[in-house]
Protein backbone atom coordinates (compact mmCIF):
# COMPACT_ATOMS: atom_id res chain seq x y z
CA UNK A 1 0.00 0.00 0.00
CA UNK A 2 1.54 3.36 -1.31
CA UNK A 3 0.92 7.09 0.45
CA UNK A 4 0.17 9.14 -2.62
CA UNK A 5 -0.36 12.86 -2.75
CA UNK A 6 -2.19 14.00 -5.50
CA UNK A 7 -2.62 17.41 -7.56
CA UNK A 8 -4.90 18.12 -9.46
CA UNK A 9 -4.60 21.15 -11.66
CA UNK A 10 -6.85 24.47 -12.73
CA UNK A 11 -7.75 22.46 -15.87
CA UNK A 12 -8.26 19.04 -14.39
CA UNK A 13 -11.23 20.40 -11.80
CA UNK A 14 -12.31 23.08 -15.04
CA UNK A 15 -16.52 21.61 -15.08
CA UNK A 16 -18.16 19.42 -13.26
CA UNK A 17 -17.43 16.80 -15.35
CA UNK A 18 -14.06 17.05 -14.74
CA UNK A 19 -14.34 17.28 -11.04
CA UNK A 20 -16.68 14.33 -11.58
CA UNK A 21 -14.01 12.24 -13.16
CA UNK A 22 -11.42 13.32 -10.50
CA UNK A 23 -13.51 11.76 -7.28
CA UNK A 24 -13.78 8.76 -9.81
CA UNK A 25 -9.59 8.56 -10.24
CA UNK A 26 -9.32 9.43 -6.39
CA UNK A 27 -11.56 6.89 -5.21
CA UNK A 28 -10.56 4.18 -7.36
CA UNK A 29 -6.24 4.79 -6.26
CA UNK A 30 -7.83 5.20 -2.78
CA UNK A 31 -8.89 1.31 -2.09
CA UNK A 32 -5.57 0.49 -2.23
CA UNK A 33 -3.38 3.46 -1.11
CA UNK A 34 -3.70 6.16 1.07
CA UNK A 35 -4.03 9.26 -0.91
CA UNK A 36 -4.13 12.59 0.10
CA UNK A 37 -5.48 15.19 -2.81
CA UNK A 38 -4.62 19.03 -3.32
CA UNK A 39 -6.86 21.00 -5.94
CA UNK A 40 -6.33 24.21 -7.77
CA UNK A 41 -8.87 26.76 -8.51
CA UNK A 42 -11.13 26.13 -11.02
CA UNK A 43 -9.36 26.96 -14.47
CA UNK A 44 -9.22 30.73 -15.10
CA UNK A 45 -11.07 31.41 -11.73
CA UNK A 46 -7.06 32.97 -10.37
CA UNK A 47 -6.75 35.39 -12.83
CA UNK A 48 -10.05 36.90 -12.97
CA UNK A 49 -9.60 37.14 -9.22
CA UNK A 50 -6.53 39.12 -9.01
CA UNK A 51 -7.75 41.38 -12.18
CA UNK A 52 -11.22 42.12 -10.25
CA UNK A 53 -8.88 42.73 -7.25
CA UNK A 54 -6.41 45.32 -8.66
CA UNK A 55 -9.80 47.09 -10.47
CA UNK A 56 -11.60 47.27 -7.49
CA UNK A 57 -10.02 50.09 -5.99
CA UNK A 58 -11.80 52.03 -9.05
CA UNK A 59 -14.85 49.89 -9.14
CA UNK A 60 -18.00 50.48 -7.62
CA UNK A 61 -20.14 48.16 -5.79
CA UNK A 62 -22.47 46.95 -8.46
CA UNK A 63 -19.28 46.00 -11.06
CA UNK A 64 -18.30 43.57 -7.81
CA UNK A 65 -21.60 42.49 -7.45
CA UNK A 66 -21.35 41.45 -10.90
CA UNK A 67 -18.09 39.62 -10.78
CA UNK A 68 -19.25 37.84 -7.61
CA UNK A 69 -22.36 36.52 -9.45
CA UNK A 70 -20.79 34.91 -12.56
CA UNK A 71 -18.59 33.22 -9.86
CA UNK A 72 -21.50 31.95 -8.19
CA UNK A 73 -23.08 30.75 -11.30
CA UNK A 74 -19.94 28.98 -12.25
CA UNK A 75 -18.99 27.53 -9.05
CA UNK A 76 -22.80 26.37 -8.69
CA UNK A 77 -23.21 24.71 -11.93
CA UNK A 78 -19.55 22.77 -11.22
CA UNK A 79 -21.61 21.64 -7.96
CA UNK A 80 -24.78 20.45 -9.97
CA UNK A 81 -23.14 18.35 -12.09
CA UNK A 82 -20.13 16.99 -9.97
CA UNK A 83 -22.10 15.73 -7.53
CA UNK A 84 -25.30 13.61 -7.31
CA UNK A 85 -26.77 13.41 -3.70
CA UNK A 86 -28.65 16.08 -2.90
CA UNK A 87 -27.58 16.46 0.58
CA UNK A 88 -24.21 17.06 -0.10
CA UNK A 89 -24.99 19.12 -3.36
CA UNK A 90 -27.13 21.65 -0.32
CA UNK A 91 -23.78 21.13 1.87
CA UNK A 92 -21.41 22.56 -0.54
CA UNK A 93 -23.71 24.95 -1.99
CA UNK A 94 -23.47 26.67 1.41
CA UNK A 95 -19.96 26.72 1.92
CA UNK A 96 -19.98 28.28 -1.40
CA UNK A 97 -22.32 30.82 -0.84
CA UNK A 98 -20.99 31.58 2.85
CA UNK A 99 -17.23 32.36 1.03
CA UNK A 100 -18.57 34.00 -2.48
CA UNK A 101 -20.28 36.49 0.57
CA UNK A 102 -16.95 36.72 2.46
CA UNK A 103 -14.99 37.40 -1.14
CA UNK A 104 -17.85 40.28 -2.05
CA UNK A 105 -17.07 42.46 1.25
CA UNK A 106 -12.99 41.81 0.99
CA UNK A 107 -13.79 43.59 -2.47
CA UNK A 108 -15.80 46.20 -1.41
CA UNK A 109 -13.65 47.05 1.35
CA UNK A 110 -10.84 47.37 -1.43
CA UNK A 111 -12.93 49.38 -3.58
CA UNK A 112 -13.54 51.93 -0.28
CA UNK A 113 -10.37 52.03 0.78
CA UNK A 114 -8.81 52.84 -2.92
CA UNK A 115 -5.91 50.46 -2.71
CA UNK A 116 -4.51 47.05 -2.60
CA UNK A 117 -2.16 46.00 -0.61
CA UNK A 118 -0.01 42.80 -1.31
CA UNK A 119 -1.68 41.42 1.70
CA UNK A 120 -5.18 41.69 0.68
CA UNK A 121 -4.14 41.11 -2.74
CA UNK A 122 -3.16 37.80 -1.42
CA UNK A 123 -6.63 37.01 0.27
CA UNK A 124 -8.64 37.64 -2.79
CA UNK A 125 -6.20 35.25 -4.20
CA UNK A 126 -6.88 32.45 -1.82
CA UNK A 127 -10.81 32.67 -2.93
CA UNK A 128 -10.69 30.58 -6.16
CA UNK A 129 -9.23 27.53 -4.23
CA UNK A 130 -11.40 27.89 -1.55
CA UNK A 131 -14.23 27.10 -3.65
CA UNK A 132 -12.94 24.81 -6.08
CA UNK A 133 -11.62 22.75 -2.77
CA UNK A 134 -15.36 21.45 -1.07
CA UNK A 135 -16.52 20.81 -4.74
CA UNK A 136 -14.03 18.23 -5.06
CA UNK A 137 -14.51 17.13 -1.16
CA UNK A 138 -18.60 16.65 -2.02
CA UNK A 139 -17.78 15.08 -5.21
CA UNK A 140 -15.66 12.05 -3.42
CA UNK A 141 -18.13 12.38 -0.72
CA UNK A 142 -20.66 11.30 -3.16
CA UNK A 143 -18.55 8.24 -4.40
CA UNK A 144 -19.08 6.89 -0.70
CA UNK A 145 -15.63 7.51 0.43
CA UNK A 146 -14.93 9.57 3.80
CA UNK A 147 -13.67 12.50 3.09
CA UNK A 148 -12.41 16.17 4.95
CA UNK A 149 -11.42 19.87 3.70
CA UNK A 150 -9.06 21.52 4.45
CA UNK A 151 -6.91 25.15 3.53
CA UNK A 152 -3.64 25.04 3.32
CA UNK A 153 -3.93 27.03 6.46
CA UNK A 154 -6.01 24.82 8.23
CA UNK A 155 -3.40 21.88 7.28
CA UNK A 156 -1.01 23.94 9.05
CA UNK A 157 1.01 25.20 6.09
CA UNK A 158 3.32 27.69 7.92
CA UNK A 159 5.02 30.64 6.09
CA UNK A 160 6.92 33.64 6.33
CA UNK A 161 4.83 37.17 5.34
CA UNK A 162 6.44 37.68 1.95
CA UNK A 163 2.82 38.49 1.16
CA UNK A 164 2.78 36.67 -3.06
CA UNK A 165 5.75 34.52 -2.51
CA UNK A 166 5.41 33.35 0.76
CA UNK A 167 8.47 30.51 1.80
CA UNK A 168 7.19 27.61 4.33
CA UNK A 169 8.73 27.55 8.03
CA UNK A 170 9.65 23.76 6.67
CA UNK A 171 10.06 22.08 10.06
CA UNK A 172 7.26 23.74 12.04
CA UNK A 173 4.61 22.79 8.75
CA UNK A 174 5.82 19.51 8.50
CA UNK A 175 5.12 18.94 12.25
CA UNK A 176 1.85 20.26 12.26
CA UNK A 177 0.54 18.68 9.33
CA UNK A 178 1.69 15.34 10.75
CA UNK A 179 -0.41 15.77 13.22
CA UNK A 180 -3.38 17.57 11.72
CA UNK A 181 -3.27 14.79 8.61
CA UNK A 182 -1.58 11.73 9.68
CA UNK A 183 -4.61 10.17 11.46
CA UNK A 184 -6.82 10.78 9.08
CA UNK A 185 -4.87 8.77 6.34
CA UNK A 186 -4.60 6.19 8.70
CA UNK A 187 -8.41 5.79 8.68
CA UNK A 188 -8.39 5.74 5.36
CA UNK A 189 -10.36 9.14 5.13
CA UNK A 190 -9.29 11.21 1.91
CA UNK A 191 -8.04 15.00 2.90
CA UNK A 192 -8.87 17.52 0.12
CA UNK A 193 -6.47 20.75 0.67
CA UNK A 194 -6.51 23.70 -1.12
CA UNK A 195 -3.22 24.24 -3.09
CA UNK A 196 -1.51 27.89 -3.17
CA UNK A 197 -3.21 29.38 0.20
CA UNK A 198 -0.88 29.11 3.59
CA UNK A 199 -0.66 31.28 6.84
CA UNK A 200 1.98 33.27 8.46
CA UNK A 201 2.86 32.73 11.94
CA UNK A 202 -0.22 35.38 12.77
CA UNK A 203 -2.97 33.39 11.00
CA UNK A 204 -2.65 36.14 7.91
CA UNK A 205 -3.69 34.23 4.64
CA UNK A 206 -0.32 33.95 2.70
CA UNK A 207 -0.08 32.86 -1.13
CA UNK A 208 3.14 30.66 -2.21
CA UNK A 209 3.40 32.33 -5.52
CA UNK A 210 3.29 30.58 -9.10
CA UNK A 211 3.36 27.19 -9.52
CA UNK A 212 1.52 27.47 -5.63
CA UNK A 213 -0.73 24.30 -6.19
CA UNK A 214 2.35 22.21 -6.43
CA UNK A 215 4.37 23.53 -4.27
CA UNK A 216 1.68 22.73 -1.82
CA UNK A 217 1.80 19.17 -2.82
CA UNK A 218 5.46 18.92 -2.75
CA UNK A 219 5.27 20.28 1.11
CA UNK A 220 2.58 18.22 1.69
CA UNK A 221 4.70 14.78 0.25
CA UNK A 222 7.74 15.94 2.47
CA UNK A 223 5.40 16.44 5.82
CA UNK A 224 3.65 12.69 5.45
CA UNK A 225 6.25 11.02 3.74
CA UNK A 226 5.02 9.96 0.80
CA UNK A 227 5.67 7.36 -1.37
CA UNK A 228 5.24 9.24 -4.45
CA UNK A 229 3.48 12.84 -5.72
CA UNK A 230 1.33 12.99 -8.21
CA UNK A 231 1.06 15.88 -10.67
CA UNK A 232 -2.20 15.15 -12.58
CA UNK A 233 -2.18 17.79 -15.36
CA UNK A 234 -3.95 18.12 -19.03
CA UNK A 235 -0.70 16.44 -21.01
CA UNK A 236 0.92 12.94 -20.63
CA UNK A 237 4.08 13.96 -19.48
CA UNK A 238 7.06 15.71 -20.39
CA UNK A 239 7.81 16.13 -23.89
CA UNK A 240 10.81 15.91 -26.13
CA UNK A 241 9.59 19.35 -27.12
CA UNK A 242 6.32 21.24 -27.98
CA UNK A 243 4.14 18.40 -30.49
CA UNK A 244 2.65 21.54 -32.28
CA UNK A 245 5.96 22.13 -34.08
CA UNK A 246 7.28 18.34 -33.72
CA UNK A 247 4.29 16.48 -34.44
CA UNK A 248 6.54 13.26 -33.69
CA UNK A 249 7.70 14.52 -29.90
CA UNK A 250 7.42 11.65 -27.62
CA UNK A 251 6.92 11.95 -24.08
CA UNK A 252 10.15 11.65 -21.77
CA UNK A 253 9.74 8.53 -18.93
CA UNK A 254 11.56 9.55 -16.62
CA UNK A 255 13.58 13.03 -15.69
CA UNK A 256 16.07 14.11 -12.90
CA UNK A 257 14.95 16.97 -9.98
CA UNK A 258 17.61 19.31 -12.00
CA UNK A 259 16.36 18.64 -15.69
CA UNK A 260 12.59 19.17 -14.59
CA UNK A 261 13.56 22.52 -12.77
CA UNK A 262 15.26 24.03 -15.97
CA UNK A 263 12.77 22.65 -18.25
CA UNK A 264 9.79 23.95 -16.03
CA UNK A 265 11.63 27.43 -16.87
CA UNK A 266 11.56 27.47 -20.50
CA UNK A 267 7.47 26.95 -20.27
CA UNK A 268 7.20 22.75 -20.30
CA UNK A 269 4.53 21.50 -18.41
CA UNK A 270 6.59 20.76 -15.79
CA UNK A 271 6.51 21.96 -12.24
CA UNK A 272 7.54 25.52 -10.96
CA UNK A 273 11.40 24.51 -9.79
CA UNK A 274 10.25 26.26 -6.62
CA UNK A 275 7.86 23.52 -5.85
CA UNK A 276 10.56 20.90 -6.84
CA UNK A 277 12.65 22.24 -3.49
CA UNK A 278 11.21 19.95 -0.92
CA UNK A 279 10.80 16.54 -2.63
CA UNK A 280 14.34 17.07 -4.23
CA UNK A 281 16.21 17.35 -0.75
CA UNK A 282 14.03 14.49 0.54
CA UNK A 283 14.45 12.25 -2.56
CA UNK A 284 10.66 11.87 -3.14
CA UNK A 285 9.83 11.29 -6.96
CA UNK A 286 7.30 13.04 -8.37
CA UNK A 287 5.36 11.90 -11.35
CA UNK A 288 3.13 13.83 -14.09
CA UNK A 289 0.10 12.23 -15.11
CA UNK A 290 -3.29 13.06 -17.45
CA UNK A 291 -6.01 13.22 -16.38
CA UNK A 292 -7.63 12.41 -19.53
CA UNK A 293 -5.38 9.13 -20.26
CA UNK A 294 -4.73 7.89 -16.60
CA UNK A 295 -3.74 4.74 -18.54
CA UNK A 296 -0.30 6.23 -19.16
CA UNK A 297 2.43 6.23 -16.29
CA UNK A 298 3.42 9.94 -17.27
CA UNK A 299 7.39 11.33 -16.56
CA UNK A 300 8.80 10.50 -13.34
CA UNK A 301 10.89 12.64 -12.09
CA UNK A 302 13.53 11.29 -10.12
CA UNK A 303 17.00 12.30 -8.34
CA UNK A 304 19.18 10.38 -11.02
CA UNK A 305 18.46 10.41 -14.82
CA UNK A 306 17.80 6.68 -15.58
CA UNK A 307 20.94 5.02 -15.41
CA UNK A 308 21.48 3.48 -18.63
CA UNK A 309 20.51 6.51 -20.32
CA UNK A 310 23.41 7.39 -22.81
CA UNK A 311 21.77 10.40 -24.82
CA UNK A 312 23.30 13.62 -24.26
CA UNK A 313 19.62 15.62 -25.20
CA UNK A 314 16.88 15.07 -24.09
CA UNK A 315 14.72 18.08 -24.68
CA UNK A 316 14.46 21.05 -26.59
CA UNK A 317 12.39 24.25 -25.92
CA UNK A 318 11.26 27.52 -27.79
CA UNK A 319 10.34 30.57 -25.76
CA UNK A 320 8.21 33.03 -27.67
CA UNK A 321 7.41 36.82 -26.25
CA UNK A 322 11.09 37.41 -25.57
CA UNK A 323 12.98 40.57 -26.24
CA UNK A 324 17.01 41.27 -25.72
CA UNK A 325 18.40 43.75 -24.67
CA UNK A 326 22.02 45.22 -25.14
CA UNK A 327 23.89 47.55 -23.17
CA UNK A 328 27.14 48.82 -24.53
CA UNK A 329 29.77 51.31 -22.64
CA UNK A 330 33.19 51.68 -23.03
CA UNK A 331 32.62 53.01 -19.56
CA UNK A 332 32.08 49.86 -18.32
CA UNK A 333 35.61 48.01 -19.14
CA UNK A 334 37.22 47.53 -15.52
CA UNK A 335 34.79 49.05 -13.69
CA UNK A 336 34.04 47.31 -10.49
CA UNK A 337 29.97 47.25 -10.11
CA UNK A 338 28.80 48.49 -13.44
CA UNK A 339 27.19 45.40 -14.33
CA UNK A 340 25.24 45.28 -10.76
CA UNK A 341 24.24 48.90 -11.44
CA UNK A 342 22.49 47.39 -14.99
CA UNK A 343 20.57 45.21 -12.48
CA UNK A 344 19.73 46.46 -9.79
CA UNK A 345 17.52 49.05 -12.37
CA UNK A 346 16.07 46.38 -14.10
CA UNK A 347 15.28 44.39 -10.60
CA UNK A 348 13.63 47.82 -9.05
CA UNK A 349 11.51 48.12 -11.61
CA UNK A 350 10.21 44.50 -11.19
CA UNK A 351 12.26 43.27 -14.62
CA UNK A 352 12.99 39.58 -14.54
CA UNK A 353 16.39 38.71 -16.55
CA UNK A 354 15.91 35.51 -18.46
CA UNK A 355 19.41 35.32 -19.71
CA UNK A 356 22.77 36.76 -19.70
CA UNK A 357 25.54 37.20 -21.72
CA UNK A 358 28.94 39.24 -21.70
CA UNK A 359 31.27 39.67 -23.33
CA UNK A 360 34.85 39.08 -21.42
CA UNK A 361 35.97 42.37 -22.86
CA UNK A 362 33.06 43.85 -20.20
CA UNK A 363 31.92 46.40 -22.81
CA UNK A 364 28.39 44.97 -23.80
CA UNK A 365 26.37 43.01 -22.15
CA UNK A 366 22.93 40.94 -23.29
CA UNK A 367 20.12 40.15 -21.86
CA UNK A 368 16.45 38.33 -22.19
CA UNK A 369 13.82 39.62 -21.00
CA UNK A 370 9.49 39.51 -21.48
CA UNK A 371 8.67 41.37 -24.61
CA UNK A 372 5.71 43.63 -22.96
CA UNK A 373 8.81 44.92 -20.30
CA UNK A 374 11.03 45.77 -23.10
CA UNK A 375 9.48 49.58 -23.16
CA UNK A 376 9.87 50.12 -19.64
CA UNK A 377 13.20 48.14 -19.43
CA UNK A 378 14.82 50.70 -22.31
CA UNK A 379 13.62 53.96 -21.05
CA UNK A 380 14.38 53.32 -17.14
CA UNK A 381 17.88 52.26 -18.28
CA UNK A 382 18.79 55.28 -19.89
CA UNK A 383 17.14 57.51 -17.36
CA UNK A 384 19.33 56.13 -14.61
CA UNK A 385 21.97 55.36 -15.86
CA UNK A 386 22.89 58.74 -17.12
CA UNK A 387 22.44 60.00 -13.89
CA UNK A 388 24.62 57.32 -12.39
CA UNK A 389 27.74 59.03 -14.15
CA UNK A 390 26.92 57.72 -18.00
CA UNK A 391 28.58 54.34 -17.64
CA UNK A 392 26.31 53.24 -20.62
CA UNK A 393 26.97 55.02 -24.25
CA UNK A 394 23.70 53.02 -25.54
CA UNK A 395 20.97 50.32 -25.04
CA UNK A 396 19.53 48.49 -28.57
CA UNK A 397 16.95 46.17 -28.28
CA UNK A 398 15.81 43.18 -30.56
CA UNK A 399 11.79 42.60 -30.65
CA UNK A 400 11.59 39.71 -32.97
CA UNK A 401 13.76 36.87 -31.51
CA UNK A 402 13.16 33.55 -29.56
CA UNK A 403 14.77 31.41 -27.16
CA UNK A 404 16.13 28.10 -28.09
CA UNK A 405 16.87 25.98 -25.09
CA UNK A 406 18.76 22.49 -25.33
CA UNK A 407 18.54 20.18 -22.13
CA UNK A 408 19.96 17.16 -20.56
CA UNK A 409 21.63 15.96 -17.73
CA UNK A 410 24.20 14.18 -19.98
CA UNK A 411 25.41 16.96 -21.68
CA UNK A 412 27.81 17.07 -18.88
CA UNK A 413 31.16 15.56 -19.57
CA UNK A 414 29.77 14.76 -23.26
CA UNK A 415 32.15 16.43 -26.09
CA UNK A 416 30.65 17.98 -29.06
CA UNK A 417 27.21 18.43 -28.03
CA UNK A 418 27.62 22.45 -28.36
CA UNK A 419 29.40 22.18 -31.88
CA UNK A 420 26.52 19.52 -32.75
CA UNK A 421 23.48 22.33 -31.94
CA UNK A 422 25.83 24.96 -34.08
CA UNK A 423 26.85 23.19 -37.07
CA UNK A 424 23.13 22.13 -37.32
CA UNK A 425 21.74 25.86 -36.86
CA UNK A 426 24.52 26.98 -39.46
CA UNK A 427 23.50 24.30 -42.03
CA UNK A 428 19.82 26.17 -41.87
CA UNK A 429 21.85 29.46 -42.73
CA UNK A 430 20.52 30.43 -39.78
CA UNK A 431 21.92 33.14 -37.19
CA UNK A 432 23.08 33.21 -33.79
CA UNK A 433 22.51 36.38 -32.16
CA UNK A 434 23.37 35.47 -28.42
CA UNK A 435 24.35 32.05 -26.49
CA UNK A 436 24.37 31.64 -22.79
CA UNK A 437 25.58 28.09 -21.20
CA UNK A 438 25.71 27.45 -16.79
CA UNK A 439 28.31 25.77 -15.26
CA UNK A 440 25.62 23.45 -14.66
CA UNK A 441 25.77 22.34 -18.58
CA UNK A 442 22.23 20.87 -18.13
CA UNK A 443 20.90 23.44 -21.03
CA UNK A 444 22.88 25.86 -23.77
CA UNK A 445 20.36 28.55 -24.90
CA UNK A 446 20.37 30.82 -27.37
CA UNK A 447 18.77 33.32 -29.47
CA UNK A 448 17.81 33.94 -32.65
CA UNK A 449 14.62 35.15 -34.52
CA UNK A 450 11.37 34.04 -33.98
CA UNK A 451 10.90 33.83 -37.47
CA UNK A 452 13.60 30.91 -37.79
CA UNK A 453 13.14 29.24 -34.21
CA UNK A 454 10.48 26.42 -35.46
CA UNK A 455 12.89 25.28 -38.23
CA UNK A 456 15.80 25.51 -35.39
CA UNK A 457 13.75 22.99 -33.18
CA UNK A 458 12.66 20.29 -35.92
CA UNK A 459 16.46 20.57 -36.79
CA UNK A 460 18.08 20.06 -33.70
CA UNK A 461 14.89 17.43 -32.66
CA UNK A 462 16.01 15.40 -35.64
CA UNK A 463 19.77 15.78 -35.54
CA UNK A 464 20.19 13.94 -31.94
CA UNK A 465 16.89 11.73 -32.80
CA UNK A 466 14.79 13.18 -29.82
CA UNK A 467 11.33 11.01 -31.45
CA UNK A 468 13.85 7.76 -31.32
CA UNK A 469 13.38 5.98 -27.90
Amino acid sequence: MKKIVMKFGGTSVGTGENIRHVADLVTKYAKDNKVAVVVSALAGVTNSLIETGCQAKKSDEKHIQTFTAELRKKHTDAISTAITSKAIQKEVAQITENTIAELEKVLTGICYVGEITPKSKDYVMSFGERLSAPIVWGAIKDHKAESQCFTGKDAGIVTNSNFGEADPLMNFTAHLIRERLSPLLEKNIIPVVTGFIAADQDGVVTTVGRGGSDYTATILGVALQVDEVWIWTDVDGIMTTDPKIVPSARMLPQLSYQEAAEMAIFGAKAMHPRALGPVSKENIPVRIRNTAHPENPGTLITKEPIANAKEAVKAVAMIKDVAMLNVYGAAMVGAPGSYAKVFDVLGKNSINVMMISAAASEANISMVIKRGLLGRAVSNLEIALQERGGIVSEVTTEDDVAVIAVMGANMKGTLGVASKIFSTVAKKGINIRMIAQGSSELNISFVVKEKDGAAVVRAIHEEFNLDKN
